[in-house]
């Protein structure tokens, strides 16, 4: 096998530590053609899709990929900005942020950067660009708040096929999950209270997370949990009574049992008892992107009030608040311990001895 070597490598170049923020990702235009390569190799993952190779592979190439692409591309084409997709450029905004939170304690040995697990900029081309800088420890932060296979699991697999192809790897730490960090949840809680303060409380207050397939669940994964937890513990923090808020789990896909309940099917129920106010707040999502401002800010939207309800309210993703870029800063921080660059004198001793 040919080991991809570090380009124009010296012996005395100074160590640095990487951190390298993932979220999921997006199409690089609003088009059919960029969606359908963007789909592609999303459902394309079996960490997505648990199904038989050969029968999916028939389903996505004969169906889905020819149908999906012009529908999605729509839907982006109503959320696409000036700036592009809404998730790069509140990823993008995210990590300039934590270059500047870090800086002061870390200064130029800390290199800050972001990937996206499908599309780009790739996780492979971001992790070699980072070690050609001269990384030697490398922490990884994927933007998924609660552990789910799909997603968590799915990114530490791109990870480590881009490193299984390196001569020196460095040193890697995977963070796993942060559902009930305290500044997290703290965030979450603070993002609500200003919410309430600018346009006062709704009846009831709707936890809306990705869902994924009941049997994924029944399978051993600890997502449909964490998000829970993750209610529970804001509600806390909010000092919500359970009859005040729900949670609930959106973008079901296919015909088979998802997590329940449904966003949609819970608006629908609501508005049907008499409730006429609800605010739906998306802890699972980092930074706002096709699901929340489309799916929630304005499709689930219709479900409520065409069912009979008067009021319904988004409460945006954390995206770059300084609370958000503060929570994320703690847990990068609380990784990071231990670690030391090597003495840049030894290093200097070794490459005179080369």
């Amino acid at each position: 096998m040919q080991y991809r070597n570090s380009e124009s490598f010296n012996h005395s170049q100074p160590d640095k530590i990487g951190v390298l923020v993932t979220n999921l990702g997006t199409p690089d235009a609003p088009t059919k053609q960029a969606l359908k390569r963007y789909l592609k190799e999303f459902l394309s993952d079996p960490r997505v899709v648990e199904a038989p190779r050969w029968l999916w592979w028939l389903i996505l190439n004969l169906v889905i990929l020819n149908i999906r692409p012009a529908r999605s591309a729509h839907a982006y084409q109503t959320v696409w900005t000036e700036r592009g997709s809404p998730l790069m450029f509140h990823t993008q905004d995210q990590v300039n942020a934590l270059r500047q939170s870090l800086a002061a304690e870390w200064g130029e040995s800390l290199v800050v950067e972001f990937a996206m697990r499908y599309g780009n900029p790739s996780i492979d081309s971001t992790i070699n660009r980072m070690l050609d800088q001269g990384v030697r420890k490398l922490l990884v932060l994927p933007l998924y708040p609660q552990y789910c296979a799909s997603t968590t699991a799915s990114t530490f697999d791109a990870v480590s096929a881009c490193l299984q192809k390196r001569r020196w790897m460095p040193e890697v730490r995977f963070i796993g999950q942060y559902h009930d960090q305290e500044t997290y949840i703290q965030a979450l809680a603070d993002s609500i209270q200003t919410h309430w303060q600018a346009h006062g409380r709704a009846e009831r207050l709707l936890f809306s997370y990705h869902g994924i397939p009941q049997r994924y669940l029944d399978n051993g994964d600890p997502y449909h949990c964490q998000c829970l937890k993750t209610s529970r513990l804001v509600a806390e923090k909010l000092g919500l009574d359970k009859i005040h808020y729900l949670s609930a789990f959106q973008s079901r896909f296919g015909r088979e049992e998802w997590l329940k309940p449904y966003t949609d099917e819970t608006l629908k129920a609501l508005a049907g008892e008499g409730v006429k106010s609800v605010q739906v707040v998306c802890p699972g999502f980092s930074a706002d992107c096709l699901e929340t401002i489309e799916e929630i800010g304005v499709e689930n939207r219709d479900y409520f009030l065409e069912a009979g309800g008067e009021r319904y309210e988004y409460i945006p993703a954390l995206n770059a608040s300084a609370e958000h870029i503060q929570a994320l800063t703690n847990v990068i921080r609380q990784n990071l311990q231990g670690w030391r660059l090597s003495d840049q004198q030894d290093r200097a001793k070794l490459a005179e001895q080369h």
